[in-house]
């Protein structure tokens, strides 16, 4: 397949997680570690059972 026929994608999977990661990246930076454990603690999903 070349490029002039490759459909454009929907959603860019790769480019979702750079950006997720570079806004993690501005929200944590300078944090201490106990500081980093609390951000991570506060929003990790939480899978119902």
């Amino acid at each position: 397949m070349n490029k002039k026929n490759k459909k454009e994608k929907e959603f860019d999977t790769v480019k979702f997680f750079r950006e997720v990661k570079e806004k993690i990246a501005k929200e944590t930076k300078g944090m201490t570690f106990e500081e980093l454990k609390a951000y991570i603690n506060k929003r990790k999903l939480r899978l119902a059972k």
